[in-house]
């Protein structure tokens, strides 16, 4: 049986694309299955951060230069996907901070950061509003 040292390369030479894939998954995995609103809010960082690395490492060019003119360089690498990802940085950490906010008041309404108890509480009161027409 011989060992195929090419899947190895191959296996070991997207590192970053397995990184990424772990991150979006550990950050949806939060998501899902946390009802506590403030890792709700970290999961999401954690798979926007995903996002842009693989953005930032598919807009890598091995081998290229920053596209300024200069004498003897023949590849250039495209600016463009940084500006975006550095744009999507900004609407992230804008996003992140309206967020913890809304929990801040959330907190404040309803004395917990739960989403089940949440619910719960939400529910009771309607219910309760129900009662109070019917009567």
């Amino acid at each position: 049986m011989s060992f195929d040292s090419s899947f190895l390369e191959t296996f070991f030479g997207l590192y970053n694309d397995w990184i990424v894939v772990a991150l979006m998954m550990c950050g949806f995995f939060i998501v899902i299955a946390d009802g506590n609103l403030i890792k709700k809010v970290v999961g999401l960082t954690l798979f926007q951060t995903s996002v842009f690395i693989l953005y930032i490492s598919m807009a890598k060019i091995l081998g290229a230069s920053a596209p300024i003119a200069a004498e003897g360089i023949e590849s250039y690498s495209n600016p463009l996907p940084h500006v975006l990802i550095l744009t999507a940085i900004v609407v992230s950490i804008s996003t992140t901070a309206v967020a913890l906010a809304l929990i801040i008041r959330i907190k404040k309404a309803y004395h917990t950061v739960e989403e089940d108890e949440i619910q719960r509480w939400d529910v009771r009161i309607h219910r309760s509003d129900k009662r109070a027409k019917v009567r």
